[in-house]
């Protein structure tokens, strides 16, 4: 009998996730039996959550899609029969050919985010292609755009307070963030904290799994974080808190934060916010006197119309009491910044012909129905590392536009999605476990590699091998498109930054990963803030000098785009309400504990650990509706609705209701999902989105 085989193979998690978390995969016979997290990771310390630690069933599930699919019968019907890839590239090649003659190039669109995460195959893996044919750019800012506006107007592009030293901070506030939820390994750096005497304060409108773990929850109205972070502000000021060394050497514009935060005293921020002015004053105590004192924002926070000023107030707490003096003081916000990427090499801007036209995909239902008056109009939507259909607001309008006969859809997936059930053709694409990857995190300061594990299973194929093919498909012959991954990978970072020092693919290859030298770890205690002062700007001199905003992930850049004119100072901006106050509800869509984003959502471990489609609602709010508990009800406004089940609880503040994003359209009776009733408005900085901000009205059904 012949004996079986087994080794282990380093891998790292694909997916939207800060923590980017180090895998190890078990194989016997060829055959994944599992995934388990590496326990020799400083950061991730050998844990998965539920969303990845079943892994091997999305690999192995028998609903992948393996080879390419051909549209067989109406659009959003989903049936389909099997072609080979060879029929498949013909059809792109001569479609897309057509259209160029046509319409020209820019009636192709892609669209891509963060479906899978990876230095080769991630978000960016087409923008180099679409650069070269000529296609209309995709601008992604659904997700960070407004965050990091004002964060990189206050203090520059610095990757902040190293997560793992949470773990020294005396006062930890996490703001706008469900750390169990989405960032669950910065988590027992937080409880060491805790346990070692530091004081948790979460500031969220619902009481998260996080919020139960904090010492402090302050349950603010959504939208008035800004006013709140203003008041903070006053309050240290008014009681002399201020670190004035720090402020006088390494601060640019106090005088003026001074003034603007006049106009917010805890009294008035008391009724924005809905919180106690005391309350406000002792959190504003505590923070400035409690040493080291850090922050810890999520981008959850940017999603009001006033949220990236929001976040530029709250990036102004730390400077204005010297926590970034200490090592674990001040704060995080994205630590992907570290990263030494070649986005010249990964992009190919260069390759953008002039004038050509920038299309935000958060607005995709307006482009592909008509509404932005788009000449030439799509005729082509590529789809890869997306759902569109389950993500994007005004989901009636998307869903109408991927309806349209006359759009040649090409969607690359693993599963038959909501999105794919409108393509003409759908392309079987590898999991992590079957191609090769490098893992950067948006959370913590490790590179990580992916190697495959196993071949890949029907015909599926990585992001990088189909766009080589395409690549050959439309007839380029850059040696761009001929690069292996390994090579792909050597020109997508600079490995001689310093902070890469000593790390090479061999060294990945035998370690499975390895920290960024960040040098110190303190590394503001004397100012050094990467911004045009060198200081901490509460005076915005990007603003001042130019009107800027920053459009982030864009197709062919990641620097400042010229814009709307910016207030140079953080202000508040109330919650919008295009409903003019005919919906009473403020409805919010965080991320499920179960899915990433929308990922996830399809397959039995995770579906049962989320249960159907919910909506949380206040016991006021629910009496004043005559809904009961467990009751259906139907979520809705003028641009759509969803039904939902009814979980009544006080975790979530009168007026408010919680319905976690992801569940596909299959879910709900109605065929709808929480995005039906997201609007496609735009937050004040970086063109960040405002579901948040979406009002709603639910009522019972019969």
């Amino acid at each position: 009998m012949a004996r079986s085989s087994k080794r282990t193979v380093f891998a790292a998690c694909p997916h939207d996730c800060p923590d980017g978390c180090a895998m190890l995969v078990d194989l016997e016979d060829g055959k994944a039996t599992g995934v388990r997290g590496n326990p020799d990771h400083p950061f991730t310390r050998g844990g998965l959550c539920v969303k990845v630690n079943k892994y091997t069933e999305r690999v192995y599930s028998p609903e992948r899609v393996l080879h390419p699919l051909k549209r067989a019968g109406a659009k959003g019907e989903g049936r389909f029969r099997a072609i080979s890839w060879e029929a498949a590239l013909a059809e792109i090649g001569e479609r897309w050919t057509a259209i160029i003659e046509a319409e020209g190039a820019e009636a192709i669109l892609p669209h891509s985010y963060l479906g899978a995460m990876g230095v080769l195959n991630g978000m960016n893996v087409g923008d180099a292609f679409f650069n070269r044919l000529g296609a209309s750019i995709t601008e992604r800012t659904f997700c960070g755009s407004g965050a990091f506006t004002g964060y990189f107007m206050t203090v520059g592009d610095t990757p902040g307070t190293d997560p793992e030293d949470f773990r020294h901070a005396k006062y930890i506030v996490l703001w706008a963030i469900n750390t169990i939820s989405t960032n669950l390994h910065h988590w027992p750096f937080i409880a060491e904290a805790q346990k070692n005497g530091a004081k948790v304060v979460v500031i969220d409108p619902v009481r998260t799994r996080t919020a139960r773990k904090a010492d402090w929850h302050l349950a603010l109205r959504p939208g008035s974080d800004g006013a709140l972070a203003l008041g903070l502000i006053n309050a240290i000021i008014a009681e002399d808190l201020i670190d004035h060394d720090y402020v006088a050497r390494y601060t640019l514009g106090f005088e003026e934060l001074k003034e603007r935060a006049g106009e917010y005293p805890p009294e008035k921020v008391a009724t924005i916010t809905g919180l106690a002015p005391a309350d406000i004053r002792k959190l504003a105590r505590e923070f400035a006197t409690t040493e080291p004192a850090v922050i810890r924002s999520g981008v959850a926070i940017e999603r009001h119309a006033g949220g990236g000023q929001a976040v530029r107030a709250i990036t102004c707490l730390p400077a204005l009491v010297g926590a970034w003096r200490q090592i674990g003081g001040g704060m995080s916000l994205a630590p992907e910044f570290a990263f030494p990427f070649n986005m010249e090499r990964i992009l190919r801007a260069d390759w953008i012909r002039p004038g050509t036209r920038v299309i935000n995909q958060w607005r995709l239902g307006r482009a592909l129905t008509g509404e932005l008056g788009l000449d030439p109009a799509i005729k082509s939507l590529v789809v890869y590392n997306a759902n569109p259909a389950i993500v994007l607001p005004e989901q009636e309008k998307v869903l109408a536009g991927l309806a349209r006969d006359d759009l040649f859809t090409v969607v690359s997936e693993q599963f038959v999605t909501d999105t794919a059930r409108f393509a003409d053709l759908v392309l079987p694409a590898t999991t992590q476990l079957e191609q090769f990857e490098l893992i950067s995190s948006w959370g913590q300061y490790y590179l990580a590699i992916n190697e495959p594990a196993i071949a890949p299973l029907g015909e599926a194929v990585s992001n990088t091998e189909l766009f080589r093919r395409l690549a050959r498909t439309m007839g380029f012959n850059d040696p761009y498109f001929q690069r292996s991954d390994e090579e792909i990978a050597l020109e997508a970072l600079d490995w001689s930054d310093p902070k890469l020092q000593g790390m090479t693919l061999d060294s990945l290859k035998r370690d499975g990963f390895a920290k960024l030298d960040m040098g110190a770890r303190a590394p503001h205690a004397e100012g050094n803030f990467p911004t045009p002062s060198g200081k901490c700007e509460f005076k915005s001199s990007l603003a001042e000098g130019g009107n800027f905003v920053f459009a982030s992930f864009r197709q062919g850049s990641e620097e400042f785009q010229a814009g709307e004119p910016i207030d140079p100072l953080p202000n508040w901006t109330p919650p919008e309400d295009g409903e003019g106050g005919r919906y009473p509800l403020n409805s919010l869509s965080p991320k499920s504990h179960a899915f990433i984003n929308s990922s996830f959502a399809n397959l039995p471990t995770q579906a049962r650990h989320a249960g159907e489609q919910h909506v949380m609602i206040n016991p006021e709010d629910a009496s004043a509706r005559n809904i009961a508990e467990g009751s259906r009800v139907r979520v809705h406004n003028a641009r759509g609705a969803f039904q939902a089940v009814v979980r009544i609880t006080r975790d979530v503040r009168p007026g408010v209701v919680v319905a976690p994003m992801g569940y596909w359209m299959a879910d709900g009776q109605e065929g709808r999902t929480v995005a039906a009733v997201n609007s496609d408005a735009y937050a004040d900085l970086g063109r960040a989105p405002t579901f948040s901000d979406s009002r709603v009205e639910v009522s019972p059904l019969s």
